[in-house]
């Protein structure tokens, strides 16, 4: 993955604000529990909804069932926002990535990202990898990957507006 052009929008920061550096943004990323992802249905409406997802190799990677209505709104539209953060709104760090959402077809990959979601979260989501998709005693889930046109980090105490292009 390419470095990000970074840089700090002033108009929305405060006068002694900095940039968040790519790194802390990716750190964010990785070690965040739960996205909100939002979608568009076929009449143009947004759909959020809650979801857990892994940073890896940079991209963020979720998984959903076939007839869930994000899966639905994807098969007509693939631009997504993923967002993660806490609710606090003096401290703390909010990301927003922006990308379009691709299938992973690739089993080596989906083996990859079923070993990431076993370490995430202490075994406690375990999928097996196969036929294109993840498996599991519930059933069968598509997975999708998010590689980043544009990320934006919301730092907040001393309030920092970056803006991270691709």
């Amino acid at each position: 993955m390419n470095q990000p052009r970074t840089e700090l929008d002033s108009r929305f920061s405060d006068p002694d604000g900095a940039p968040t550096d790519w790194d802390q943004t990716v750190r964010a990323l990785a070690t965040a529990e739960l996205f909100w992802i939002t979608t568009v249905r076929a009449d143009g409406r947004p759909h959020v909804t809650p979801l857990v997802a892994v940073w890896l190799d940079g991209a963020i990677h979720f998984c959903t069932g076939a007839e869930e209505q994000k899966a639905v709104n994807l098969r007509g539209n693939a631009h997504v926002i993923l967002a993660t953060g806490c609710n606090q709104w003096d401290r703390g760090l909010d990301v927003v990535v922006e990308g379009d959402a691709v299938q992973v077809k690739d089993n080596d990959l989906l083996q990859r990202l079923a070993e990431a979601w076993r370490t995430k979260w202490d075994g406690r989501w375990h999928f097996e990898a196969h036929d294109d998709s993840f498996h599991h005693e519930a059933g069968a889930a598509l997975v999708f990957s998010v590689a980043p046109t544009k990320v934006l980090a919301f730092g907040k105490g001393t309030f920092s507006h970056t803006r991270h292009r691709f």
